[in-house]
């Protein structure tokens, strides 16, 4: 190592006082600058953010230097197999040849140092049963110990690898030299400001045993603002064992050896303090010292000058890391022993270390929806992602409205209450959309942005049931690419803009369409999208058995007021409508009120209907309506005609066959050309639409070919329950589980 370097790394360590590289001091916050950019530019999605599909353990650090990451990591791996868990390896590889993802061991090229690096190669000679994979790319590493059938990934130096999701970030502390001098590079030691910390799931210290109490009670003091203190974890070197090299091999020596003499001391490693105090604690006589730089490559030519050395100084051999031994040539030309100490790494407090890592280990999914029926759906999708994955934490994030629809389900809603006078963002009325900015709209906006900022690094893969918008606001807010079951934009709704499927292409896993036309279409322009069913259909899984049965005599009739707000005033519309018709035809009328609309709300200021005690029936003197609080389709088998005002509800009974009567309006305009000949529209009087009704109940040819169109227009189930099959294969939901659940028990029984 050059002077001028060990100058430089003495200054940054905080080994020195001021020197002339004091003047770096202004740079670091060009460093700083450049990584909260950089790292909220990935949180916020605008760079790329893959969940990997295997749990993900990363080892980091926040400083430049040796924090014991290598010995960590096999720390990690041992006590996954203790659990009966196959874990594996993802490693860069420093200094080494650029080139596709390999494991060690899958031919001769793979275990030479310039292609695989020293410590992916000292962790596969200690690791014999585990999987070592080398690779930039992380995620494609991860992708290949998957395929090797590793079921957990332990990624090396990746607290600052933000293009890859984690589940667990273990961050590490060297106890001797913790934070340098305090400043970033390269005015100091530090990758990232003290703030970073933040982001860690839990903080390890190493080394503790060659730190004091003191200066440990120090650091967890420095690390107190930014790192809660049952996250903090101390971690010991021990020594294993020794082992003799010689060029005849490697010999491993018993218990208590410990090397006599005068040795020179090699070091090739980020921390090489840590290791000649190592072998000061031990006892070794050490007569020279000879640091080179991290990862250095020891070639002939140094040893030769390594062997004249101890010539000269009378040294009886040499002592070098794990890691130095792999950066020597095959075959040594040494004439003096080599003694190298194996160590490890011991954790103070085990069980707790493990049980954190069980914490961050427990799969959590969050389903968002934008929209009364994407909660509908969205619903659904929980309910199968619960049945499916017993053991993870499904919450909802409801975009519109307050989420009720899963509260109700015994589902928890992490997102604040969106109540606005139309129910939502409006697309259709800018008089309803200028009541609800008045109304606090773009506070409310606010207030789910943070919220959704707030759970970051909390759940793997988003779920949006909804449109692009939802989509681009959860990748706003979680980073990563999110799956999109796309329940409002279609060719046959004007389609997507430009923008829209650059964002599909660009930022989302997997797009789930309505109709087999759109998937076609986004396909053409690079969207990866497939159809496997309209989602609107799986609310169909919602019903176990019709809500009531019909009576067989007269006309069976569903009315829907919607899920608006605005249904409040449009149920007199309704009533009106069924009071003409019932004085035309003998009818049965069934409503179903959306959740969200409270029925004593609905009814109060009716004049001539009242509500029955048990809010079951609402009648006037000639009419009486059955109220049905079961899911719309539960109450749609064997209706034989809607008079709708809803949204999705209205295309769920398209697709039963039911014909629909609603009225003009701008936002049934658009669904019209959704469900087409299934429906009829008609002006928003209470005539006009008793006509209409009447007509279709009457001319059997008609309801038919509504019927046919209605099923055909809105197709088929089977789109939510593709959803959780990919999730579970193609995203390793299901090794998610099953690495928690083995996981769990094997701590459970450390306890017993």
């Amino acid at each position: 190592m050059s002077r001028l370097l060990r100058s430089y790394l003495k200054y940054a360590r905080g080994e020195s006082g001021p020197s002339v590289w004091s003047l770096l001091y202004p740079c670091q916050f060009v460093t700083r600058a450049w990584m909260k950019l950089r790292i909220g530019l990935f949180n916020r999605g605008v760079f790329a953010v893959t969940d990997p599909m295997l749990p993900t353990i990363s080892i980091g650090n926040n400083s430049f230097g040796g924090t014991n990451k290598t010995p960590m990591a096999e720390y990690i791996v041992r006590q996954f197999a203790e659990a009966g868990i196959k874990a594996g390896l993802v490693s860069r590889g420093y200094r080494a040849k650029e080139h596709p993802p390999l494991w060690i061991g899958q031919d001769a090229k793979s275990t030479r140092r310039d292609f695989a690096g020293d410590e992916p190669l000292m962790l596969a000679k200690r690791l014999p049963d585990t999987k070592v994979v080398v690779s930039r790319n992380r995620i494609e590493g991860v992708k290949l110990l998957a395929a090797l059938g590793a079921e957990v990934a332990v990624t090396d130096d990746t607290f600052q690898h933000r293009k890859m999701a984690r589940d667990v970030d273990i961050v590490l502390v060297d106890s001797t030299c913790p934070f340098g001098n305090g400043q970033v590079i390269p005015a100091g030691s530090m990758r990232e400001p003290m703030s970073a910390f933040g982001r860690a799931d839990i903080v390890v210290l190493t080394k503790a045993n060659q730190a004091s109490p003191g200066d440990i009670a120090s650091i967890k003091e420095k690390l107190a603002p930014y790192v809660a203190s049952d996250k903090i974890f101390t971690a010991d070197i021990k020594l294993e064992r020794w082992m003799k090299i010689t060029p005849e091999g490697e010999k491993k020596l018993p218990d208590g050896f410990l090397p006599r003499g005068r040795y020179i001391a090699i070091s090739a490693i980020g921390n090489p303090g840590g290791f000649y105090n190592f072998l000061d604690e031990m006892g070794v006589g050490v007569a020279l010292r000879r640091t080179y730089r991290d990862h250095h490559i020891l070639t002939g030519e140094d040893l030769s000058r390594l062997e004249a050395l101890a010539e000269e100084s009378g040294a009886d051999g040499f002592i070098c890391t794990e890691k130095d031994l792999m950066n020597m040539p095959g075959e040594l030309f040494l004439n003096r022993p080599l003694y190298v100490p194996s160590i490890a790494v011991s954790l103070r407090d085990p069980l707790a270390f493990r049980k954190k890592i069980m914490e961050r280990l427990r799969p959590a999914f969050l389903v968002t929806s934008n929209g009364h029926g994407e909660d509908a759906i969205g619903l659904v999708l929980a309910k199968k992602l619960i049945e499916r994955f017993k053991c993870a934490q499904v919450d909802a994030f409801a975009f519109v409205g307050s989420g009720k629809p899963y509260a109700m389900n015994g589902i928890r809603v992490v997102s604040p209450s969106s109540e606005m006078p139309s129910g939502g963002v409006v697309k259709y009325h800018l008089t309803d959309l200028l009541r609800d900015m008045r109304h606090g709209l773009g506070r409310s906006i606010r207030k789910q942005r943070d919220k959704m900022r707030s759970l970051l690094g909390r759940y793997r893969t988003p779920l949006c049931v909804g449109d692009v918008y939802l989509l681009s606001s959860v990748l706003w807010g979680q980073g990563m690419k999110p799956i999109l079951v796309a329940t409002a934009k279609t060719v046959h709704l004007s389609g997507h803009l430009w923008i829209e499927k650059w964002l599909l292409r660009k930022r989302c896993i997997l797009v789930w369409t309505r109709d087999e036309e759109t998937a076609h279409e986004l396909v053409e322009d690079g969207v990866p999208a497939v159809f496997y069913g309209n989602p609107v259909m799986d609310l169909l899984d919602e019903v176990k058995s019709p809500a009531f049965a019909w009576s067989e005599r007269g006309a069976k009739i569903l009315l829907l007021p919607g899920s608006r707000p605005r249904a409040y005033e449009d149920i007199k519309l309704i009533l009106d409508t069924i009071s003409l018709l019932a004085a035309r035809m003998e009818c049965n009328f069934v409503m179903v009120p959306a959740p969200t609309i409270e029925i004593k709300k609905l009814t109060e200021n009716l004049d001539g209907w009242e509500l029955s005690e048990d809010g079951g029936k609402l009648f006037s003197d000639r009419v009486g309506v059955t109220i049905c609080r079961e899911p719309v389709a539960a109450a749609a088998y064997g209706a034989e005609l809607l008079i709708g005002l809803g949204g999705t509800a209205n295309q769920l009974c398209a697709g039963l066959g039911i014909p629909v009567v609603s009225i003009i309006e701008r936002g049934k305009l658009r669904q019209k050309k959704l469900l087409r000949e299934a429906e009829i529209l008609v002006p928003p009087e209470p005539g006009a639409l008793a006509e209409a009704a009447e007509r279709v109940l009457s001319d059997n040819r008609l309801r038919r070919s509504m019927q046919e169109a209605g099923m055909k227009n809105l197709g088929r189930t089977g789109a939510l329950e593709k959803v959780v099959e990919y999730c579970a294969e193609e995203l390793g939901w299901d090794t998610r589980c099953r690495v928690y659940e083995k996981y769990r028990d094997h701590l459970e029984s450390l306890e017993k």
